[in-house]
């Protein structure tokens, strides 16, 4: 079953090794557990519903709660502490597009608020809602299934409503995949993919989700948007360009036409160190260029490096490793990248010693997959780890951003510098480490993952994670980098929209919202006022 105040099936527990657990303390200090709430004092804690009855609507307490928050750090203050101030009035559970036609005519005739909900994986407050109006939370879970799959063209619908590892799985009977994974994989869903932008772990290979996506349909309170999976088009602008990244705030997405590939006949994922961060950035950088049939590259910091050595348990083999990479003369800064190479056998040959080469060529030290493979088997168990240092009385966030290469290290060290400082009055520290997790020839992605003891008050820990999100955002805003090159907007980067924007960008956004959305129904608060 899955967790209602937490991440993930509550029968999977990821364990931190004794060895972890005194590295994190000698770091930030020992945890500071906190009480759990009683569910059934949550539950009669949901206010009555304001919304009249409805075919498809649950009004049950136990489903508001259920879809009342994400994943954002608020979010699981808000569930954690069962101090939950607002719910929706209702969730529906379409099983068609005309159930959403009808739902968003019900709305609007009753005067509710509407929050698409996809997997509830939104860590920016996607799914947060509001005071004041009633709301209506529509989950699309039960619109599931691949539609029409065009073997020839390689296009497969679905509705938008299906989850990641239920589309692979219709995919790869017919020997097809999409190749888009998320850390939210699990539960995240292909809408919610298309309407926050996202970006998995092997774009390198199968893109972004705005590549993937090619087509559609999306419900909105003015009618029907069809957007036909035209290969290219040079028919005015792209209003497929609209719905990616609207958040919900346009309509809701009910079926998606997605490019799809064969199979890869192999998929392999390799580890290299550097002697530093530099050395690793170069190299990672001419591997790039050099066009290889790669998957993914993801380098880790110095920091990053060393905190996953320590995470990963394996005591004798971590320290056979260090071993290895001392007498080779890698030290304290060594910094890892992990390469994934996929495609056909002859080719994944050929690539990784091509890389390998170059890597070699920059003092990396090659050694070999099986790192590669321990990140393959637990990349979508890692967010269960977020589970387990609340429990031990540690709070884990991550932040991103996107930049140009010329300013990717002035940005991370802004990043770290606005978290570590923000905490210096409270005299609590932080532990910060970041990677870069996808590569473009201008430029990479920085993700930031940053970790603090919770305070005895909810409210204390709140405003701790406040003050470090406000300063690493505002950091990324003075360095010209984008808020969001993966999570979205939501509710907790709105405030820093307008410096990326400018004002007739924003005013655009508003004047596109109000197009769809006279009423302002849609999801009001996310993404702009």
């Amino acid at each position: 079953m899955r967790r209602w105040n937490g991440w993930g099936d509550d029968s999977i527990i990821y364990p931190l090794p004794e060895s972890a657990a005194r590295f994190l303390t000698a770091l930030v200090g020992p945890g500071t557990p906190t009480p759990e709430p009683d569910f059934k004092e949550v539950l009669e804690h949901v206010p009555p519903t304001r919304l009249p009855a409805h075919p498809l609507l649950d009004t049950t307490p136990l489903v508001r709660i259920q879809h009342a928050r994400g994943q954002s750090l608020p979010d699981w203050l808000a569930l954690r502490s069962g101090l939950v101030d607002t719910f929706p009035d209702g969730v529906a559970y379409p099983g068609s597009s005309e159930d959403v036609r009808q739902l968003l005519q019900y709305a609007s005739q009753v005067g509710a608020a509407v929050i698409p909900y996809g997997g509830g994986t939104s860590v920016v407050g996607h799914i947060t809602p509001l005071a004041g109006t009633p709301t209506l939370t529509v989950d699309m879970s039960r619109m599931n299934r691949l539609l029409h799959l065009d073997r020839a063209s390689l296009l497969a619908t679905f509705g938008a409503g299906v989850s990641g590892p239920d589309l692979e799985a219709q995919l790869r009977a017919h020997g097809l995949t999409l190749g888009h994974y998320p850390q939210s994989f699990e539960y995240a869903t292909l809408g919610g993919w298309i309407a926050a932008r996202s970006s998995g772990q092997q774009s390198l290979r199968y893109g972004r989700i705005e590549k993937l996506f090619a087509g559609g349909q999306m419900e909105t309170p003015l009618g029907t948007l069809t957007m036909p999976p035209f290969p290219a088009s040079a028919a005015g602008p792209d209003l497929r360009e609209m719905v990616l990244g609207s958040e919900g705030r346009l309509g809701i997405i009910t079926e998606a036409s997605v490019r799809v590939s064969p199979l890869p006949q192999r998929e392999d994922f390799h580890a290299i160190f550097f002697p530093d961060f530099d050395h690793g950035m170069a190299a990672a950088r001419q591997v790039l260029a050099a066009n290889l049939p790669l998957s993914m590259l993801r380098l880790s910091t110095a920091n990053e490096t060393t905190t996953t050595l320590a995470l990963a348990g394996h005591e004798n083999l971590i320290g056979a490793l260090e071993k290895l990479l001392n007498m080779r003369g890698l030290g304290s800064e060594k910094s890892m990248l992990m390469i994934g190479f996929t495609g056909q056998n002859t080719i994944v040959r050929a690539a990784r010693d091509e890389a390998i080469d170059i890597c070699n060529s920059h003092g990396g030290i090659h050694v070999g997959r099986t790192f590669g493979k321990q990140w393959q088997k637990n990349r979508f168990r890692t967010p269960y780890l977020r589970n387990t240092l609340w429990e031990q009385g540690y709070a884990i966030d991550t932040l991103e951003t996107a930049t140009t290469w010329s300013a990717v290290p002035s940005t991370i060290q802004a990043i770290e510098t606005g978290l570590s400082s923000a905490l210096e009055s409270s005299g609590e520290k932080v532990h910060i480490f970041t990677h870069l997790s996808h590569l473009y020839p201008q430029g990479s992605s920085i993700y930031t993952t940053y970790l603090f003891r919770l305070a005895a008050e909810p409210q204390e820990t709140l405003r701790r994670w406040q003050a470090m999100k406000h300063a690493a955002s505002q950091a990324i805003v003075a360095q010209g980098g984008t808020i969001s090159h993966q999570h979205g907007v939501g509710l907790d980067h709105r405030a820093y929209l307008p410096a990326e924007k400018g004002e007739l960008g924003m005013a655009a956004l508003h004047s596109l919202c109000k197009q769809f959305d006279p009423h302002e129904l849609m999801n009001p608060g996310k993404l702009i006022g």
